[in-house]
């Protein structure tokens, strides 16, 4: 047996052994990702003891994310408790530059009086697919300089997040970040028979406008496990 022979044979086992760690990781991901959101323990989840509910891989890639990218404004579609805009306060306070948070909720009298208190957050009280949130994105970004991250996790629904990511496509610039969270529902993999919902969402909107974004599959693929698949997005 010649060298090629057994150059064939070593390049074969590498690549049965890189399929079998392909297959372990987006197994134990998998598997890991239903546990965590079956057992309720994301319902648990706080920052400095207010729920933020995310999964914690996710709030990882988040900081990596505004550490990077140090954005001058923050847009948050559902304040829920305010746990995940205090959380992103607290990271951009640390990056030492101006900035706000712009936290969007129908439902305010939820939101915990520490995250009230935070000076860089503004909680506005209004659907998010209202046309006047546009106009409050527009005067705060005249404001502060640097590019814009922008997350979704307001109601779930298909039609909810489409008109969230349409109002938002006039306001985003080349650079700017998404994540549209909660993607993972309607079995994938989680709350099978919710139906179409943010997932769905996306899918009908890169249909829709095939250029505007690319996936940032790095972040998403990165720890196996994300509320956000198919839902790290970059403005082109």
């Amino acid at each position: 047996m010649n060298d090629s022979y057994w150059e064939r044979l070593r390049a074969l086992r590498a690549g049965v052994r890189a399929f079998r760690r392909q297959h372990t990781r987006e197994r134990v991901g998998r598997a890991y990702h239903m546990w965590y959101y079956d057992s309720g323990l994301w319902q648990q989840t706080k920052w400095f003891g207010i729920p933020i509910q995310k999964l914690p891989f996710d709030l990882w890639n988040y900081q990596e994310i505004l550490y990077e990218l140090r954005p001058g404004l923050l847009i948050e579609f559902g304040s829920c408790y305010g746990g995940s805009a205090l959380y992103f306060s607290h990271l951009l306070r640390s990056l030492g530059q101006p900035y706000c948070v712009l936290s969007v909720d129908v439902e305010p009298n939820r939101i915990a009086e520490r995250a009230r208190q935070d000076p860089n957050i503004v909680f506005f009280h209004s659907s998010s697919s209202d046309p006047k949130v546009a106009e409050v994105i527009t005067e705060q970004r005249a404001n502060l300089p640097g590019p814009v991250f922008a997350i979704l996790d307001s109601d779930h629904t298909k039609q909810h997040v489409l008109a969230e990511m349409e109002l938002l496509r006039p306001l985003l610039k080349s650079g700017d970040y998404m994540v549209v969270e909660d993607s993972n529902i309607n079995g994938h993999p989680v709350a099978f028979g919710w139906g179409e919902g943010p997932f769905e969402a996306i899918e009908e909107y890169m249909h829709r406008h095939p250029d505007d974004y690319s996936h940032d599959r790095e972040r998403e693929y990165r720890f196996a496990a994300t509320f956000a698949p198919n839902g790290y997005l970059i403005r082109r």
